[in-house]
């Protein structure tokens, strides 16, 4: 089993392309030209990227946040404490996917759909606008603690707009506007219905590498609130068409509702946790 784990993610490294995915031109029918390749990855960190998985392709993205650097070598620098979620990825068309996923974190199931809007022009249109939207049940609440619990207070929701721009064949930016909502709240004080801004950004330091961040915004958290916003710097490896991301940040869960709603990491005091996005593609 441990070998069959590891050849999972040794299978990028072995399969590098000659290919630079970078100077792809998208051209349509019309002959407009499209910019391509703003973000390699399908998430910048945390935050969803613009991109989408092509027309009729199939997705695995293997997402792991190791515990706490802060405890160090008591929890093994974190890997005693790690969560992971598994996110399937369909494209129904080259606009439009479909997912579902389950995230140790809270133990969550997630459904989404994810459907671009607009596509940067070369020479016309200047952003990408992508939408996003998802479902989730959080499972982990315990009944026992919350005995008045019903089904409904384990949903919640988000929307988002993402909007991107690729800058030059280097730099790339992402503003994420969201809107999620939980129907419940671990505080009195904090609205269910939460307002965030995601900025991101993605700038390519060679061929195959890249620096990635991306930082979450959180409009009306609760003035007691002990959670903080999401910050995450990382960087991406394209190997073969598929995509290694590898970061630090302050937030453990992997979820939109999670990261920003529910982050305890602080920077500021080291705790933080590594953790990586995996994508293969079938």
């Amino acid at each position: 089993m441990k070998k069959t784990i590891l050849l999972f993610f040794l299978i990028p490294f072995l399969s590098l392309s000659q290919e630079d995915l970078l100077d792809e031109i998208d051209i349509d029918s019309t002959g407009i030209q499209y910019e391509t390749a703003t973000f390699k990855g399908l998430k910048i960190v945390n935050f969803e990227s613009t991109k989408l998985v092509a027309d009729n392709e199939f997705t695995l993205v293997v997402s792991h946040r190791f515990g706490s650097l802060k405890n160090g070598i008591d929890t093994f620098f974190g890997l005693d404490d790690a969560v992971t979620r598994i996110n399937f990825i369909f494209g129904i068309t080259d606009g439009l996917n479909v997912s579902v996923s389950r995230s140790s974190f809270m133990k969550i199931y997630e459904g989404s759909l994810k459907y671009r809007l607009f596509r940067q022009e070369k020479n016309g249109f200047p952003f990408t606008i992508v939408g996003y939207n998802s479902v989730l049940i959080n499972t982990a609440i315990d009944k026992v603690s919350y005995p008045l619990l019903e089904f409904k207070h384990r949903v919640g929701y988000t929307s988002q707009v993402l909007i991107a721009r690729k800058i030059n064949s280097n730099l790339s930016l992402e503003l994420a506007p969201t809107v999620f909502h939980e129907n419940f709240v671990v505080l009195n004080e904090q609205d269910n219905t939460q307002y965030a801004l995601g900025i991101g950004g993605r700038y390519k330091l060679s061929k195959r590498w890249s620096l990635n961040a991306d930082y979450g915004w959180h409009f009306n958290r609760a003035d007691n609130s002990p959670f903080k916003n999401p910050l995450s710097i990382g960087v991406d490896l394209e190997t073969g068409g598929h995509v290694f991301q590898m970061h630090f940040t302050n937030a453990q869960g992997m979820n939109t509702n999670s990261f920003l709603g529910q982050t305890f990491g602080d920077w500021g005091d080291g705790n933080i946790y590594f953790g990586f996005n995996l994508s293969r593609r079938f």
